[in-house]
């Protein structure tokens, strides 16, 4: 029978010597424009590793040497700079990267520095241990030359940093592409490359065997063994030359504490829904996680991860099943997070200046709100408690433990054809964690959590369904009122207590679910049925539309001028796919999360004065309900849900003015959006305080609800000064102010005096005479 033919491999170990020696000088003379990160160093830190006479790398390498920092991130952009050229080690690096990872390793081991700080006390029991391996080390080499380095520990153990590339993206380069999962093929093995996709499971964080030592029995001698795959067979006899000589079988026992064990962790990324093919289904890639890269990325996180494209063969009897197949993986290198948490973004000084241009011009609440979704005609009431949504309440936890969850829940109720859908995959792409889910598609398992095998480790673990993917982030559902009844009950947990319990498969737990419900449903009969009540058409039930903060009725009425305004404006987007003109630069997504970002950091607190007030619209409101109740005008109930939401609304407002505390101007906006959540419902014909809607009608409303705030008593003299601030909070500008009262004034309803700084009611109607009470003093009345 014939012998297969044998392949030489020629290797220039002489152009590899040349690469590690051009290797060792980048390191040790690289120098950027910026170094080291400041914020987290003292004077003398930055005088130690912010040397300016020192490269980059060195500094990076000081501080590793001292224990301050365990990773060492080699940007290949650096290279590329650093030869000013397009350089072939990077070339090279690409396609062996594995291989370059320990060339890279070996000359950061001969050029790292010593130490600046001596081992103490304080110190963990790893870093004692390797300064001990490095000084036997030295001590081998000075004592019996090169002969003792056969007899050295593996470089592994007395390694203490985690060594990454980062993929290179500079002038001398095209700019990199970000595979889909189905494009990565056999010819990427063992290149680095760029996966995008989703995060849809992650694994606990495991120790994975890097390094095994051994002790014999007979010779005590160490041994070590270095593990490069997942499975692997302990050695059982000493090699040593001791038991060699003697003709013993010394036998070993594994030492733990003198093994090198790395943080695993094992994520399953899915293709975005945007690069899967028509018919088709997204598929997975297995990514590694290893060292300090672990807990980088979670459930529901859109991410570039830069890799080495691996085989993962199979042993033992799968290997005899398995034939000549073999599973894959990305061993992750570096992670880039599309979205970022608000708490994880950067603070630079361009965007701040943004910012402080956008409140500076002012206005901010309308520009911010009507650059979401600019493309979508009108609902300019529903885009201000989206962005309300955004934005969010302050969650309190008291004494004993008690939440009161800050998140505001949003329902878009309406006739079909209102963009409803729309507004909510808008606002899952603008939210840093956003998942999208339709009523049908959903059940209660899928919602919150599923029982399944871990594949990594066997055993019965839990798998966050779209609520708890959504953590911290929105959730948006889709055809809410097609779910059925024992699938929507999983979501009353979550909208109030902001937690899912679990008690399957012998696992009792609580999940957190601190997200935001944003839901869309169509009334019962698909269209609103204007001939039976509102209760009857929302078709939910109490307990769930209790939860949710605000709740907007959208109807589609025929009205010639606003059909043809939305006509013009939905035709304008066709042929010039972006939307029409508009009096400013809508926002973009990214300028709005950073905007949001800035105010979350805000926790504004609720006067006292502001708090009688929301107190005396509470029980105005229950008093509207019961009045309802008897006409069948009834749109929802008001409880003391409904308090919260008004004090939510109000502090989300608070936190968009980066304000500490909620002023008058905030409850009044958030009443006045839970009055418009229902404006759709009354008649306009029949409700002339409804037909009446222009800025001056708006502003007497204001300053007749300001009057009546006391709630037992009609005040019917006011300082202008409050006045001008409870209007212009409302967004109405000083001159539209001046118009009304000019008008009301000429009417007879008002009067100006002592000098323009006070206004006082002239009449009121028979309703108001009864509740009418002079202030006894001017001191009373300017309170």
């Amino acid at each position: 029978m014939a012998s297969l033919r044998s392949i030489t491999v020629n290797v220039d170990y002489n152009d590899i010597k040349g690469k590690e020696k051009r290797i060792t000088y980048f390191l040790q003379n690289y120098k950027s424009n910026e170094q080291l990160d400041e914020y987290d160093m003292d004077m003398d830190d930055q005088a130690i590793y912010n040397d300016p006479s020192k490269g980059k790398y060195m500094n990076i390498l000081q501080k590793v040497a001292d224990r301050k920092q365990s990773t060492i991130l080699i940007e290949l952009d650096d290279i590329d700079t650093f030869e000013n050229t397009r350089s072939d080690i990077v070339d090279i690096i690409l396609e062996n990267t594995h291989r370059y990872l320990e060339i890279f390793s070996s000359c950061i081991d001969a050029i790292i520095p010593e130490a600046t700080i001596d081992i103490n006390y304080k110190d963990d029991v790893l870093d004692v241990i390797l300064n001990q391996r490095r000084i036997r080390n030295e001590a081998r080499l000075q004592e019996a030359g090169t002969d003792a380095e056969n007899d050295m520990f593996p470089p592994q153990l007395t390694r203490r940093y985690s060594l990454y590339f980062k993929p290179p993206k500079n002038k001398f380069r095209p700019d990199p592409i970000s595979l889909a999962v189905r494009d990565v093929r056999g010819a990427h093995l063992g290149k680095l490359i760029t996966v995008r996709g989703i995060v849809t499971r992650v694994s606990d964080v495991k120790p994975a065997l890097a390094v095994n030592a051994y002790t014999c029995d007979k010779c005590g001698s160490e041994v070590f063994q270095e593990v490069k795959s997942r499975q692997f067979t302990p050695i059982t006899q000493c090699p040593s030359e001791t038991c060699r000589k003697n003709e013993t079988k010394g036998q070993l026992f594994m030492a733990t504490r003198a093994s090198k064990f790395l943080p695993f962790q094992d994520v399953k990324i899915q293709e975005m829904a945007d690069q899967v093919p028509i018919g088709h289904i997204p598929r997975t890639l297995t990514i590694h996680l290893t060292g300090e890269v672990v807990r980088a990325v979670s459930p529901g996180d859109v991410v570039d991860i830069a890799g080495i494209f691996l085989p993962m063969p199979y042993t033992g009897f799968k290997a005899l099943r398995a034939g000549l197949l073999t599973d894959t993986y990305l061993e992750a290198q570096h992670v880039y997070q599309h979205k970022k948490q608000y708490d994880a973004m950067e603070r630079n000084a361009e965007m701040t200046f943004k910012i402080e241009e956008l409140r500076r011009k002012g206005n901010v609440y309308d520009k911010l709100a009507k650059s979401i979704a600019p493309e979508i005609y009108g609902h300019d009431d529903v885009k201000k408690a989206l962005l309300l949504l955004l934005i969010g309440g302050v969650t309190k936890e008291t004494g004993d433990g008690m939440k009161i969850r800050g998140d505001i829940n949003v329902c878009l109720m309406g006739d079909p054809g209102v963009a409803k859908s729309q507004l909510l995959k808008y606002i899952s792409k603008v939210a840093p964690r956003g998942v999208y889910t339709t009523g049908r598609g959903s059940s209660g398992v899928g919602l919150t959590a599923a029982v399944m095998r871990d594949p990594v480790t066997d055993e019965m673990v839990l798998e966050g369904g779209a609520l708890v993917l959504a953590d911290n982030g929105i959730c948006c559902i889709d055809e809410f009122d097609k779910m059925d009844d024992t699938d929507r009950t999983a979501i009353h947990e979550v909208m109030e207590q902001q937690t899912i319990s679990i008690s399957k498969a012998g696992i009792n737990t609580t999940l957190n679910a601190r997200t935001s419900i944003l839901a869309a449903a169509n009334p019962l009969y698909g269209r609103y049925n204007p001939r039976i009540s509102p209760v009857e058409n929302i078709n939910l039930p109490a307990a769930l539309l209790s939860r949710f903060d605000i709740l907007f009725l959208i109807l589609d009425t025929p009205e010639r001028d606003l059909d043809e305004r939305l006509a013009s404006h939905v035709a304008y987007v066709h042929m010039h796919s972006k939307h029409p003109e508009m009096d400013f630069e809508p926002l973009d997504p990214n300028m709005i999360r950073e905007y949001i970002s800035r105010a979350r950091e805000k926790r504004p607190v609720v006067p006292k004065e502001v708090s009688d007030y929301i107190v005396g619209a509470y029980v105005q409101m229950r008093q509207q309900q019961k009045r309802d109740e008897g006409s069948k005008r009834q749109f929802s109930h008001t409880s003391p849900r409904t308090l919260l939401a008004v004090l939510r609304m109000a502090q989300a407002l608070a936190r968009l003015r980066f304000d500490d505390k909620v002023i008058f101007g905030d409850v009044d906006e958030a009443l006045r959006l839970l009055e418009a959540s229902k404006a759709s419902l009354y008649d306009k014909s029949v409700d002339a305080e409804q037909l009446d809607s222009t800025s001056a009608s708006k502003i007497y409303k204001i300053i007749r609800d300001l009057a009546n705030s006391d709630g037992e008593r009609f005040i019917s003299r006011w300082p202008m000064q409050t006045i001008r601030d409870r209007v212009l909070g409302k967004g109405f500008t000083d001159d539209q102010l001046q118009e009304c009262i000019a008008e009301y004034s000429a009417l007879g309803v008002w009067q100006i005096y002592r000098n323009g700084t006070r206004l006082a009611f002239i009449n009121a109607d028979a309703s108001d005479e009864e509740i009418i009470g002079e202030p006894d003093s001017d001191v009373e009345m300017d309170e």
